[in-house]
């Protein structure tokens, strides 16, 4: 399939710039298994890559030109100079690809310019890291085609300091580690502090189990205030507590923390979400390390709750979803990403994946909402050359 793909990318940028490209190369998207809001709280998340990615066929460039064509947006090939780019100076998707561009030559890396064709099979907007997906493709290709010797992490770093600077999206590090380190079979234990990484053992067919994706289809953008809001509450919470990050308060002292915010309602919210996901991030840990992969359902189940009413991030369509799977036997469902739309997760014995899938689409149907689109999501491969 890969190569299959590679060649059909490959053949679209002859067809575009004249010439053969230098390389094809791939970053999925992924989804987080259970730790959201975490990361830029010094937390732990615990993401595994899908199988969907964003392949991009590059070829390298030595008069200061970036050339950039997307085979999913209806537009010709947009030419920019690397000496204009600067933040906030691009409101298009082009920002994502130019940005890692401009953080890669901000870090002192000679990048001279390139010639870049993308195609993806994320699902944009569902919550899924498209947007990371992109960033991620466009560094390693970079990284390879000028022998810059970064890893997995650091291209992370930079694609995450891309978004946060030059699109102005303030995201955690979690989707571009996610989708650059992540390996196939596994979810990525990450602790976001200090990019220690675990691979987590996450087969779930060979338990006669699946882990369903369910794509509310309700867009959702990060640069839109609420998120925003969500990090500065948090942020607020850990200056009023005393400590560097929210990710300093322990599970232990959880009560005693809350009582010391006092009438700050809004920010006890925020602040007894993360730290009672970073327990439920450990806990899914645990559980998987001594093989009781069932018992992570309830913890999902809490997971969800904690984001529906203490970090309010959820929507109508996305608790329906939740509802529904779990009246119809799943194991465990939440949803996943940012918030305010996008998907939710659920884990099912695999004899109930048909009946759990046509509830939920028969529910949205009753409920008016548009149909969603549900797919199984199989822990796959981190970024990494095709051709």
């Amino acid at each position: 399939m890969s190569e299959a793909v590679a060649e059909t990318v490959a053949s679209r940028f002859g067809e575009l710039y004249g010439a053969e490209p230098h390389g094809v190369w791939a970053a999925p998207g992924r989804v987080n298994l259970i730790g959201e809001h975490t990361d830029y709280n010094d937390g732990f998340v615990m993401p595994f890559a899908l199988p969907h990615t964003a392949v991009a066929a590059v070829a390298r460039r030595d008069d200061g030109v970036l050339r950039l064509h997307s085979a999913d947006v209806e537009a010709g090939v947009t030419e920019l100079r690397l000496d204009d780019l600067a933040p906030g100076s691009d409101k298009n998707w082009t920002a994502y690809p130019a940005g890692v561009v401009w953080a890669l030559r901000e870090a002192g890396h000679a990048i001279t310019g390139a010639d870049i064709h993308l195609s993806s099979t994320v699902p944009s907007g569902a919550g899924l890291s498209s947007s990371a997906a992109l960033e991620v493709v466009v560094a390693l290709a970079l990284n390879d085609l000028f022998s810059l010797g970064l890893r997995g992490w650091q291209l992370a770093r930079l694609c995450q300091r891309a978004e946060n600077v030059y699109v102005g999206a303030p995201v955690g590090i979690m989707d571009q580690t996610a989708s650059a380190c992540c390996e196939a079979g596994h979810a990525l234990f990450l602790d976001t502090r200090d990019l220690s990484q675990r691979q987590i053992p996450f087969d779930l067919a060979a338990e006669g189990m699946r882990l369903l994706v369910v794509d509310t289809q309700v867009k959702h953008s990060h640069s839109e205030g609420e998120y925003g809001k969500r990090r500065a509450g948090c942020e607020k919470g850990a200056a009023l507590l005393g400590v560097d990050a929210l990710r300093d308060v322990p599970y232990s002292d959880l009560d005693a923390a809350l009582a010391r915010l006092g009438d700050e309602e809004e920010v006890r919210r925020l602040v007894r979400h993360i730290v009672t996901e970073n327990e439920r991030v450990e806990r899914v840990v645990s559980l998987l390390e001594s093989g009781e992969t069932r018992a992570i359902g309830p913890v999902l189940i809490e997971g969800h709750a904690s984001l529906r009413d203490d970090f309010r991030i959820s929507c109508p369509e996305l608790d329906l979803v939740v509802d529904t799977a779990l009246a119809t036997g799943a194991l465990g469902a939440r949803m996943t990403g940012g918030g305010f739309g996008g998907s939710a997760i659920v884990l099912a014995e695999e004899p109930d994946v048909d009946a759990i899938t046509k509830a939920v689409t028969e529910a949205f149907t009753t409920a008016g909402f548009t149909a969603p689109r549900v797919f199984e999501a199989v822990p796959s491969a981190g970024a990494r050359r095709l051709r």
